[in-house]
């Protein structure tokens, strides 16, 4: 056989590979709607009197996930149920409803997540009369924050303001606690304990599984900043399943249950390994923060720990995944960020642009081989990496945004999905800033609601 044919036998051969992968992931995610579309249906009870909305203001999934649980309890005490995101509601939606049940995260600095972003701005923004709809809220938060569920605690008080009626006092909850979400569930109706099966629930808590420490990487050695470490877990049994990129690696300290920690996790599961990219905090007194020092010093190379993969729902490629992606992040946020290019890269689409930020390129530049090789293969059609200290006048990922406005321009009017991972001071609030100021509020509101404008930032 000659080598030519060779080289279009080999070509056939990973056009085949590609499709069939597309064809997987369509398929699966397929089988996903179809399975919440029969959820939905069989909450509804197929139409039968007038259905209580259970409406979700989610970012990370746990809104979502007792959205689907609240509405199992309604439909196990007989009362039909439909579960929607706070972003699909209008006023008209709720004035036809007879009651409603707000479950409302608390994302950043005290703002609605960007699952509710849209009603935060155009409905909560205007006067509304809903006298005819009692509702009750249920708040999610974390004390540790000063602005703890201000969102749910805004929309409380404009439903109040609007004229609607609350059915019982807005309970709020401090990191899931499980007796103030069982009072939840006694209001709503549930018999059960929370956290147990109530009929519906659409996303269960996760397992934590065993992973191995395989590997442990310092990727910024010399750097100015904390040090930064990319791990490799590898499964203790067979590789985990049910994640994607996006999602992301829970850690929860027998000593700190109460405060889990959430990682962007770096790779896919065709990777054969969990990777995380951790930098490690160290308190004043010379103390590492009880869960990066362990991830990033305690733990030893063969040593087990156990975390949780959670779906994030709204990170992941989903509907994006034929999309052009515009990738933006700093810091260890380039995890969720290379995660996704992994992603593309298994697929074969090369219409990707990283716009990547960090100190200074001689210790900084994470990733340095794997991401240059990804240019030098295409999969990077665009990269910009920019270092803040590299100059007399600090730049950021924001700033290389409104110098390259035009193409930003373009790769949105030619469809492509904006994703931005990192630190939420300074990176992902200057990064929106900019971005308004490129496409406007309107049209970002309508990427937002359109799922191509989604974040991952802490």
């Amino acid at each position: 056989m000659t080598e030519p044919t060779l080289r279009a036998l080999a070509a056939c051969f990973t056009v085949l590979a590609y499709a069939a992968l597309c064809a997987a992931i369509y398929w699966r995610q397929r089988r996903q709607r179809d399975a919440s579309q029969r959820r939905a249906s069989a909450l509804a009870g197929g139409g039968a009197g007038a259905a209580t909305l259970v409406l979700y203001a989610s970012q990370t999934g746990q809104a979502e996930a007792l959205a689907w649980q609240t509405g199992g309890w309604l439909h196990a005490a007989g009362t039909p149920a439909r579960v929607m995101p706070l972003n699909e509601v209008d006023v008209d939606l709720l004035r036809q409803a007879p009651k409603a049940l707000f479950i409302a995260s608390t994302y950043g600095e005290g703002d609605a997540p960007d699952g509710a972003s849209v009603f935060a701005e155009h409905v909560m923004g205007a006067k509304a009369e809903l006298s005819s709809l009692r509702y009750a809220v249920l708040a999610l938060g974390d004390r540790q924050y000063a602005n703890f569920c201000r969102f749910g605690r805004l929309l409380d008080e404009w439903l109040h303001a609007a004229g609607a009626t609350r059915s019982f006092e807005r309970i709020e909850v401090d990191n899931a606690e499980p007796a103030t979400l069982a009072a939840w569930q006694a209001q709503c109706g549930g018999g059960a304990p929370a956290g147990e099966a109530a009929g519906a629930s659409e996303a269960p808590e996760p397992v934590a599984v065993p992973l191995r420490l395989a590997s442990r990487t310092h990727l910024n050695d010399g750097s100015a900043g904390a040090p930064v470490y990319r791990l490799a877990f590898a499964p203790m049994a067979a590789p985990a399943a049910g994640w994607e990129s996006g999602d992301i690696a829970r850690l929860v300290l027998a000593s700190d249950p109460g405060r889990p920690r959430d990682y962007s996790i770096a790779s896919i599961p065709a990777d054969g390994a969990l990777e995380l990219l951790v930098r490690q905090e160290q308190h004043p007194d010379g103390r590492l923060g009880a869960a990066s020092g362990l991830l990033t010093s305690t733990l030893r190379l063969g040593d087990t720990v156990q975390l949780q993969l959670r779906a994030h729902r709204n990170f992941r490629l989903g509907e994006n995944l034929q999309r052009p992606l515009l990738l933006i992040g700093n810091g260890t946020g380039l995890a969720g960020l290379r995660g996704h290019l992994r992603a593309r890269a298994a697929q074969g689409r090369h219409d990707n642009w990283l716009v990547f930020g960090e100190r200074n390129a001689q210790h900084d530049f994470l990733c340095r081989a794997e991401i240059e090789a990804w240019q030098q293969a295409g999969v990077l059609q665009r990269l910009d990496m920019v270092f803040s200290r590299d100059q007399a006048e600090r730049l950021y990922v924001q700033h290389r945004l409104l110098q390259r406005h035009e193409e930003v321009r373009a790769w949105i009017a030619r469809g492509a999905a904006i994703y931005v991972c990192g630190s939420l001071q300074g990176m992902a609030s200057g990064v929106d800033a900019a971005l308004r100021q490129i496409a406007g509020d309107a049209p970002l509101r309508d990427l937002t609601a359109a799922g191509r404008y989604r974040r991952d930032i802490y």
